[in-house]
């Protein structure tokens, strides 16, 4: 009879042990985030600058061709800026970055950059940087920019 209760609580153990390991796989597997898409008209996409919170980006996702390009937008010291949420490094991943306190941090290495040094930030892991252009109180992206980047995601 000991026999039988130490072979259940063995197997009991394993099935927990082999469920909690699909568990953290799952969660390393995780998916590229994705976020509301942009409103478009004609050759660009249209973000709102009086809807930009100061110093909290607002993420975006365009989709082409199957993908999701995500990017954001942020207004910092009376400028609207918008990065691809991905970098030069680490975009293979698909993690691209989440906001907290004054900085992005990539998903990916964990590296965090001030939003205030986003706009001089060239490589590595800074969030690269696209052009946009701020007209009648919109901020519109070429969606030929957007489409360029396809093959960070």
């Amino acid at each position: 009879m000991t026999y039988t209760i130490r072979r259940n609580a063995i197997t009991w153990i394993t099935i927990v042990l082999s469920l909690s390991l699909v568990l953290v796989l799952l969660a390393s597997c995780s998916r590229q985030p994705s976020f509301p898409p942009p409103r478009q008209s004609g050759p660009d996409v249209i973000i709102e600058v009086n809807e930009l919170q100061p110093e909290n980006p607002k993420f975006y996702t365009y989709r082409y061709q199957g993908k999701s390009i995500n990017f954001f937008v942020l207004k910092i010291q009376d400028k609207v800026l918008a990065f691809l949420d991905a970098c030069v490094t680490c975009y293979p991943h698909k993690k691209g970055y989440r906001c907290e306190d004054g900085a992005v941090t990539c998903r990916y290495c964990n590296m965090n950059f001030s939003l205030y040094k986003l706009e001089k930030g060239l490589g590595g892991c800074y969030p690269i940087k696209i052009e946009g252009r701020i007209e009648d109180g919109n901020y519109l992206i070429p969606v030929a920019t957007l489409k360029k980047a396809a093959d960070k995601f």
